[in-house]
């Protein structure tokens, strides 16, 4: 495949930084990669990986000449990162991010960055419970969706430059869909942040409770549990800042969850088996569309032994 951007910033090296670099190396879409990364350590892993032509904690010197600036730090930290890439852009570069809350992301980066540039808010749904430069995976992004929240411009240059970016994304194996910023951050307060809450209490419940221990519930950790650790196994800085950027659309969703779960109490408390099971069934419709929507494999270790590489 051609290359789409001769020359490709990203700013933070974690899981989906490292991932965007891999994934549009093996495809041939980007030239020259520099990267900018506040981390000493994951400075000196990133040049022994081999990911990028050029490595610097200085977030200008990064951006110099690039076509496309990828923005992969904790959402709370993306304001800074657009300020201080802010003067070093060259006019008609594209700057997007990858985080997972979109309405306080993009109004940062329409009040940090110049208008000589296209901001194009994105977030690719993928990832693993790891992070740091050596969790980065080239297929991360296969048969996932990116979700870009373009700005309300209609100038045919920026059009162009929101078709290059999904050009890009579409390279790496993801499919592409664009939505309201606002509406993107009511969606995955349902299928992301909401979940991930509810994993890291309940982990941390099974982790205070003082009728069982530790080791009990290591040893015997079903595989619901299980899941649960994973998810709750995240990093936290990433989702500290995701629950605070996205705090109206979680707490709008929470509310709606905690009035669910009450019922769901009631139906338990008494008894009422048919209620329970009709639940219970349709959630199970659920999980099998979206396997057959490709989201998902119906393995029994859910697919996570897909290849490494």
């Amino acid at each position: 495949m051609s290359v789409i951007y001769p020359r490709m910033a990203v700013i933070g090296c974690g899981l989906i930084g490292s991932s965007v670099i891999r994934a549009a190396r093996e495809a041939g879409v980007v030239g020259v990669v520099a990267v900018a990364d506040a981390s000493e350590a994951h400075r000196q892993r990133i040049v022994e990986l081999g990911y990028a032509d050029e490595v610097t904690a200085d977030i200008a010197e990064a951006v110099k000449d690039a076509d496309l600036v990828v923005l992969a730090v904790p959402v709370l930290a993306m304001g800074e990162a657009a300020k201080a890439a802010a003067a070093a852009l060259k006019p008609g570069a594209t700057v997007t991010d990858v985080g997972s809350v979109k309405g306080s992301v993009a109004d940062a980066l329409a009040a940090a960055l110049p208008d000589s540039v296209f901001i194009i808010p994105g977030h690719p749904i993928a990832g693993t419970e790891h992070s740091g430069p050596d969790a980065g995976l080239a297929e991360l992004f296969q048969n996932r969706w990116v979700i870009l929240t373009p700005q309300a411009r209609t100038d045919e240059p920026y059009v162009e430059a929101v078709g290059r970016l999904s050009e890009f994304w579409r390279a790496l194996g993801a499919n592409v869909d664009q939505m309201d910023d606002r509406h993107h951050d009511l969606v995955l307060a349902v299928t992301s942040h909401l979940p991930h809450l509810i994993a890291y209490n309940i982990v941390g419940t099974a982790a205070d409770m003082e009728e069982v221990t530790q080791a009990e519930v290591m040893k015997y950790s079903a595989g619901g549990f299980r899941d649960f650790t994973r998810i709750a196994a995240s990093d936290p800085t990433m989702w500290r800042d995701v629950f605070v950027a996205n705090k109206d659309a979680v707490l709008e969703i929470l509310g709606r969850f905690t009035e669910d779960l009450q019922a769901l109490s009631r139906a338990i408390r008494w008894g009422e088996a048919d209620k329970l099971h009709e639940l219970f069934t349709r959630t199970r419709e659920i999980r099998r569309g979206i396997i057959a929507a490709g989201q998902e494999s119906a393995e029994p270790n859910f697919g996570r032994d897909r290849g490494k590489h």
